[in-house]
């Protein structure tokens, strides 16, 4: 018997349904805990089919990891976008993506070691994603430039410091590390977001 074509949008739907089940074994126990074969038996097909749409498990994982990461983009667009001064999106944008990235740590922990993992072995998706924030950073900043809100002259330049400078409350691993030694990181991210903000506005 012939097997019936497959449109685009088939496939689409397909791999979204496989991202679906893989996602919630991974929250339930962890990636490096879930087969291709549980993926498989929580949708009722077999682990070849799965294969059909995914060329490899890392290319799952890389695509789980994609989902987080566009959460993550998804806060700092919405931010990006409001009609408010620069220097509030940014103060905005900062704050609430290190309070997304510290509750994964805490509230979602699978989540947050398949990020670290991500992170540690340079996946190309933490570069993208990274390289996306970086792009929103220096947006904003040349708004605020424009509206005589920053002093700086190279908006590409400041969106890279400002990357640099907030690396703490970004990253993972420094994070986790955080939280695990019970730190005060929103004492310390209104700390270094007032610096932030005061060095692009004295530049």
């Amino acid at each position: 018997m012939n097997r019936p074509v497959q449109t685009g949008k088939d496939s689409d739907e397909a791999r979204a349904r496989i991202l679906e089940a893989a996602e919630k074994q991974f929250r339930r126990v962890g990636y490096h805990r879930t087969s291709v074969a549980d993926i498989a038996a929580e949708l009722g097909m077999s682990p070849a089919n799965i294969y059909r749409f995914f060329p490899s498990r890392d290319a799952i994982n890389e695509s789980i990891c994609g989902r987080l990461m566009n959460e993550v983009a998804d806060i700092a667009v919405a931010i990006a976008h409001t009609n408010a001064p620069a220097t509030e999106k940014l103060d905005q944008l900062l704050t609430a993506v290190h309070r997304h990235n510290k509750t994964t740590s805490v509230k979602a922990k699978y989540m947050h070691d398949l990020i670290a993992d991500a992170t540690r072995e340079n996946w190309a998706i933490i570069k993208l994603h990274t390289e996306r924030l970086v792009t929103i950073f220096e947006a904003i900043i040349r708004e605020g430039i424009e509206a005589g809100e920053f002093r700086v002259e190279e908006a590409a330049e400041a969106a890279r410091a400002v990357k640099f400078a907030f690396m703490p409350f970004f990253h993972p691993i420094l994070i986790e590390h955080s939280v695990q030694h019970g730190e005060d990181t929103e004492a310390s991210l209104r700390d270094q977001i007032r610096f932030i903000i005061t060095a692009l506005r004295q530049a």
